[in-house]
């Protein structure tokens, strides 16, 4: 049984994309994450705003799906991920700043 996550992928006022997440992201959902980042950094985008703030969860998993994209990632973290992204290794790839506290409740 799969962990519930919800991914979509939209477009900003200012035109970039941005794909927002919410729940949880682990080694049971992880192909439809992955899949998404496929999709968005897969355009001519320079960058692809990942918007994490509604993600209560997420392992070495999420982790690996993210970081081959890294570099052309901007990522809107829910404050608790911030100790794994940073850990992990990935705040060192790609930009990350913690969600405000408002942020978390627009998915």
């Amino acid at each position: 049984m799969s962990t519930p996550l919800t991914v979509r992928i939209d477009r900003a006022a200012d035109g970039q994309l941005v794909l927002f997440a919410a729940g949880e992201i682990d080694a049971s959902n992880v192909a439809d994450f992955a899949e998404a980042l496929n999709t968005g950094t897969g355009g001519d985008a320079d960058t692809l705003t990942v918007d994490l703030s509604a993600v209560e969860y997420l392992d070495s998993a999420a982790i690996n799906a993210l970081a081959p994209h890294a570099e052309s990632l901007q990522i809107i973290a829910n404050p608790v991920l911030m100790r794994v992204l940073i850990v992990s290794g990935l705040a060192e790839l790609a930009k990350i700043r913690p969600a405000a506290a408002a942020d978390s409740d627009e998915l």
